[in-house]
């Protein structure tokens, strides 16, 4: 065989692959839109949302005094949650932080009750590696060749 045949461009199968993923990367940025900004941007869009979902909410079952009611009390939760949002915007995103981190936790610790489910009653428990300040092994191995 030549050598041509023996080396193939090495590089060729990563070279596809980041060709690939910047594609794919360049689609989902045009079909998802702006990244989302800071906490407290995102919760004045949820609480603008809301309002404006709230608002044009038009039931034939309320009368006039009761949808006045419902525009007044969506203005009075607005007027209440905008100087909270003005005066401390990093608590927003201390909460998201802390919500990642609970998040985070909470999967580590599903997913390691699945293992200890998906190995079954008669499966010998996981062994984790030895380190040297350990001291001596408690078991001795026997080699039965």
């Amino acid at each position: 065989m030549s050598d041509g045949t023996q080396h193939p461009d090495a590089d060729a199968w990563a070279k596809a692959c980041a060709e690939d993923l910047a594609a794919e990367k360049a689609r989902r940025r045009g079909t998802e839109g702006p990244p989302p900004g800071n906490a407290a941007e995102e919760l004045r869009k949820l609480v603008d949302a809301v309002a404006d979902k709230v608002s044009s909410l038009r039931t034939p079952l309320l009368g006039m005094g009761a949808q006045d009611a419902v525009q007044q009390l969506v203005s009075q939760a607005k007027a209440a949650v905008e100087p909270v949002i003005e005066r401390n915007p990093q608590v927003f995103d201390h909460l998201a932080a802390a919500g990642n981190e609970l998040l985070a936790a909470y999967r580590s610790a599903v997913e390691g009750q699945e293992r200890r489910w998906t190995r079954g009653p008669d499966a010998p428990p996981p062994t984790r590696a030895k380190r040297e300040d350990d001291g001596p092994d408690p078991t001795e191995h026997i080699d039965l060749d």
